[in-house]
């Protein structure tokens, strides 16, 4: 993909890795969009590089489904999408809120599914485009005290997967991002949950959890976009888990090799 006056969309613009995937794909040369709740933040980053702010609470199934076209119509067509808009909840699940499990799951796996819907045809019909997913580690396997936030991410990379398959006779390509610790404002929360030290840890004593920087994430996903590449994980040092984590979606690529799971576009020479 080329990001020379692409059209960038990043979801959770505001700060965090979010706003760290925004100023990076803008110093490549991508016109970015930006979108969260946060409307002070998001003028204030956008004003940085020229980009485009649209507040937007995406937990609101309304605004979440109107958000491409509103996009479109103000910048013109999204090129990548970045769904990077993200909660988490620490603690055992059956004290957890069920207004937080709602929260939780429509923000970080239906609102995903709902903006790549919203996104895909017009991709196709123009014959560009990449979507970005921003999953975790915790997506890999069950973390206790994550139940939620860890299901929703797990959920996610098989939606990634299945899409995947669908669109490969299509130039419309993926990236999951699935990054461990991160130094943002999510991961000191978690590090300052109680009930969570213990498992940190003992997790810290086998040097398991290196804390990346939200630039380091978004520069391998902005690589990743150029590339295009369909996965950046990190740590590289549970790579493993990565790898056994995708072990049966590459078998199934395997066994549906040849056969027609998703649109077929012509080719450029047959098109008028």
């Amino acid at each position: 993909m080329q990001l020379a006056g692409a059209h960038v969309l990043v979801t959770g613009g505001s700060r965090g890795i979010g706003a760290a995937l925004a100023r990076e794909y803008a110093g490549r040369g991508a016109i970015v969009s930006i979108a969260a709740r946060d409307g002070t933040a998001l003028d204030r980053l956008a004003t940085e590089f020229r980009g485009h702010a649209f507040v937007a609470d995406l937990l609101d199934p309304v605004q979440a489904e109107a958000l491409i076209e509103r996009v479109e119509s103000a910048v013109g067509p999204v090129d990548v999408l970045v769904n990077n808009a993200g909660i988490d909840s620490v603690g055992a699940f059956h004290a957890t809120d069920l207004s937080m499990i709602r929260d939780i799951a429509r923000l970080n796996f239906e609102v995903p599914m709902v903006l790549t819907r919203q996104a895909l045809p017009g991709m196709l019909q123009r014959r560009r485009g990449h979507v970005v997913f921003l999953s975790s580690l915790a997506g890999t396997a069950g973390f206790g005290g994550l139940a939620v936030y860890s299901g929703t991410k797990a959920g996610l990379n098989n939606f990634v997967a299945s899409i995947r398959m669908e669109l490969k006779d299509t130039p419309i390509t993926t990236t999951v991002v699935a990054p461990g610790p991160v130094d943002t404002e999510m991961w000191d929360r978690l590090e300052a949950t109680t009930d969570y030290a213990a498992l940190l840890k003992r997790l810290r004593l086998f040097r398991l959890l290196p804390k990346a920087s939200p630039e380091s994430v978004a520069r391998k996903t902005v690589d990743a976009t150029v590339a295009p590449s369909r996965h950046v994980r990190m740590p590289r040092r549970l790579l493993v888990n990565h790898l056994l984590r995708e072990a049966p979606t590459r078998l199934i690529e395997g066994l549906t090799s040849g056969v027609v799971l998703g649109p077929q576009i012509p080719a450029a020479d047959d098109v008028d």
